[in-house]
């Protein structure tokens, strides 16, 4: 058996060689590493110097200790949204050669120290450090400060990566990754909100929050620099020490998962089993709620592809994740409306678009079912129905919640019943540009629309969201007239009624319009969306 250091060195040139033969493939994506690091390199370069320009503000241990906080956090998370971002996070690849566990994870540990993101990290600590260190027992707890806390946040990515890695090789941690995007517009909208807030109320407003971070690791390697060089010794050996003993319990941790690993059989089979079996028990007991025939079929078939496809599942995360954030942060930023309330029946209502492309070549299967028009009008009646199980709580929530942040508790009726116009609207729109634009969603690849196809998504998407505002004029009309009316605050509640009969009007109208055209366009339907 090879010694440790000897482990160390073929574990890290095996990093190596998977970094150089990865960027062989192709040109592409040796520009897209490139460009990445250069990025990342230079953001982490221009945070540097902002953090030694920072030395010497009052308030700069609050601000650095909330920086490496943020930063482990991020540590911690990024390999649940990004598994094969680094091939070694895997380590059942290395399962059947005769390693053992502990020397194993100082060989990983020491592999992962290789990459842009340590090298990140690494400038952002020093940063951190010279902001905050004085004299020499601060210096010198910080180059031990900026050691410790590399390896606490790369100890914890592959602690977390290795508790979770028979998630991440599954169709549960591909999906997992759908919700990356959520957390990167929901983590922007949070900085925005906060670099809003900061350049407002000053840096001190920090404080709080710093004083509750400085003791957990790694935070606590920087908050004890700061406490060192301010004198406090015993707090700052008590911080420092929470950090090493953060390190050894995260080492202990991933020695242990990565034992487990080696000696224990993968049961991922018996549990997609026992999964799949309580989903057909789950999916038998709340279908029974649905009308008997078609309907039911066609709802539950629906609801399927939104929580198991990984497409439209990411459509459906993106649009819940939009129709909340905009209404929502222009709320706390006090620049907000409550008719912005509006963007989550608009957001929703666009899963209504081209619902027949969203079934792929498998939508053969269903145009085998449609002989009549009666049978279209039940599918597409049924795929609303599926989408207004979602949307219709999702949207009165976020109005409620819109309402309820702005205080304008009259105005609630009116935002709802416009909000339900709006949505009818899209899904008399969707049904139709579904019949008229259909086309095909690639399953594989990042692409949402097949080559050549562009055009008519453009056509589907822009022309029915044109057509969906103009038909909801007449709601819109009404809830001008009364905002503009001397006695118009004591009938604005009836446009919460008038919003809900008109969208479910023009939903059943614009159901049994499209109808008809789907019945007697099915083989050029099926055509468009079978093709890449």
């Amino acid at each position: 058996m090879a010694s440790v250091p000897g482990l160390v060195s073929v574990v890290v040139r095996l990093k190596l060689s998977l970094l150089r033969n990865g960027l062989r493939r192709s040109g592409g994506r040796r520009a897209a590493y490139a460009a990445s690091a250069v990025f990342a390199l230079l953001f982490a370069a221009l945070q540097l110097i902002g953090l030694i320009a920072l030395r010497g503000h009052a308030h700069a241990g609050s601000l650095v200790v909330l920086l490496v906080a943020v930063l482990g956090l991020g540590w911690a998370v990024m390999p649940l949204f990004f598994p094969g971002g680094d091939e070694t996070l895997d380590p059942g690849r290395l399962v059947m050669l005769p390693l053992r566990p502990r020397p194993l994870v100082r060989a990983l540990l020491a592999a992962s120290l290789v990459g842009i993101g340590p090298l990140f990290t690494v400038l952002l600590l020093v940063g951190s450090v010279v902001s905050v260190a004085h004299g020499v027992a601060g210096w010198a707890v910080g180059v031990v400060a900026v050691v410790v806390g590399l390896l606490v946040c790369v100890a914890l990515a592959r602690a977390v990566a290795i508790a979770n890695v028979r998630l991440l090789s599954s169709r549960r941690g591909r999906d997992l990754a759908v919700l990356s995007g959520l957390a990167v517009a929901v983590g922007a909208q949070v900085v925005n909100f906060g670099a809003q807030r900061l350049g407002t109320r000053g840096l001190g407003q920090l404080d709080p929050v710093a004083d509750v971070l400085r003791w957990l690791p790694p935070a606590s390697a920087v908050g004890a620099v700061d406490s060192v060089s301010a004198g406090a010794y015993g707090v700052a050996a008590v911080q420092l020490a929470l950090s090493l003993g953060a390190l050894a319990g995260l080492l202990g941790v991933w020695a242990r998962s990565l034992t487990r690993l080696m000696t224990s059989p993968d049961g991922s089979t018996l549990q997609a089993a026992e999964h799949g079996a309580r989903d057909r028990r789950s999916a038998s007991g709340w279908a029974r709620l649905l009308p008997d025939g078609r309907t039911a079929t066609v709802v539950e078939r629906s609801l399927r592809y939104i929580w198991r496809d990984p497409k439209t599942k990411a459509a459906w995360v993106t649009s819940l994740a939009i129709g909340l954030i905009v209404p929502v942060f222009n709320a706390l930023q006090g620049t907000g409306s409550i008719y912005f309330a509006c963007f989550a029946a608009g957001m929703l209502g666009i899963q209504m678009y081209n619902q027949f492309g969203q079934d792929t070549s498998a939508f053969w299967m269903v145009a085998m079912t449609i002989s009549s028009r009666r049978d279209a009008y039940v599918e597409l009646r049924a795929r609303a129905l599926a989408l207004l199980v979602i949307t219709l709580p999702y949207a009165t929530l976020v109005t409620v919640v819109t309402t309820a942040l702005l205080g304008d508790w009259p105005k609630l009726p009116e935002a709802l019943g416009l909000s339900l116009a709006l949505l009818g609207a899209m899904l008399t729109t969707g049904a139709w540009t579904s019949a008229r634009f259909p086309y095909s969603i690639p399953q594989e690849g990042h692409k949402n629309v097949a080559p050549g196809q562009a055009g008519l998504a453009w056509i589907a998407v822009v022309g029915g969201m044109v057509s969906a505002a103009l038909l909801c004029a007449p709601v819109i009309a009404a809830t001008v007239w009364l905002n503009i009316s001397a006695r118009g605050d004591a009938w604005s509640w009836v446009l919460l009624p008038v919003g809900a009969l008109y969208g479910a009007g023009i939903t059943l109208l614009g159901l049994r319009l499209a109808a008809p055209r789907v019945a007697d366009r099915l083989p050029e339907i099926l055509a468009a969306v079978s093709q890449g």
